[in-house]
């Protein structure tokens, strides 16, 4: 799933919120006019169906909005189309002019054990699409999806579903990061797997204990992210592009907002820069 692609969005880019009792993935967004409150909540986009969870305040929060705004639209008909565009290496190079020979043979080899198939058939995929399959054979589970379920939910309390951003936008993101760079990351990860994994566990032990400080420290340590030197493009650009949508929506009715979790905190994070707008924004626990 093209959402599950995209752990480097989901923890990049947090710096420090300030008080300790600011950790929370649910954010109530009111003042400046608004006559109900709105809310924002961090998510994270791969996590084994053991570490989901949907707690009530959040479950409360999203019924009582109109409607609800994801990163995309995830009850666009055309959505998955797009994805499957978005997916395919179409730049006329291959991996063979990516790598060293010996990463190649390492990469290939790899997937073949683990998906039966290797970069012979699989290169046609862009290294984005590949670092998703990777992150699967680390998790050892199918994973669960609060994108998903967020839309499930819109769709059962007959609320629309609407995006922050296009499938377009979000591929062309990672097209700024050169492609040579984003091979050998995949070559990378795999030759440090049980770093990796531990890594990945990480992350997840971070983000469940809603620690948005810990989880940018922990994604600008990693040897296996693209924050060094593209941190705008991956988040602050988004973040700032964001901002006339989340005002529009609020102020049009109610709205549940959820969006990776790296993109909650620091001073160039979607909280301050709605507080720089004038709304009050406050951790809900």
């Amino acid at each position: 799933m093209f959402k599950k692609l995209f752990l480097t969005l989901a923890f990049a880019g947090m710096t420090t919120l300030g008080f300790g009792q600011n950790k929370s993935m649910l954010w109530e967004i009111s003042g400046k006019g608004l006559t109900k409150p709105s809310y924002l909540f961090g998510t994270i986009h791969l996590i084994c169906p053991t570490d989901f969870a949907i707690t009530e305040p959040t479950k409360k929060a999203l019924s009582g909005t109109e409607q609800v705004y994801l990163e995309l639209d995830m009850d666009d008909p055309q959505m998955m189309p797009k994805m499957q565009k978005g997916m395919m290496n179409t730049g006329g190079k291959s991996y063979k002019e990516w790598l060293k020979p010996e990463d190649y043979t390492l990469l290939s080899d790899y997937y073949k054990s683990k998906m039966g198939a290797g970069l012979d058939q699989l290169g046609m995929l862009k290294p984005l699409a590949l670092m998703s399959m990777n992150y699967m054979t680390l998790l050892n589970c199918q994973p669960e999806s609060y994108d998903m379920t967020f839309a499930k939910m819109a769709s059962e309390q007959k609320k629309e579903v609407l995006g922050l951003e296009t499938v377009e936008s979000q591929f062309a993101i990672f097209d700024k990061i050169p492609v040579e760079k984003q091979a050998t990351e995949l070559v990378d990860m795999v030759r440090n797997q049980d770093k990796a994994r531990t890594e990945f566990n990480q992350l997840i032990t971070l983000y469940k204990a809603q620690d948005l400080d810990g989880l940018l420290k922990l994604m600008r340590q990693s040897e296996f992210s693209d924050m060094a030197g593209y941190e705008n493009a991956l988040l602050n650009d988004r973040n700032a592009n964001w901002i006339p949508t989340i005002e529009q929506a609020v102020k049009q009715k109610p709205t549940f907002i959820a969006v990776g979790a790296g993109h909650l905190g620091g001073d160039k994070g979607v909280i301050e820069l709605l507080r720089k707008k004038g709304y009050t924004v406050k951790a809900v626990n």
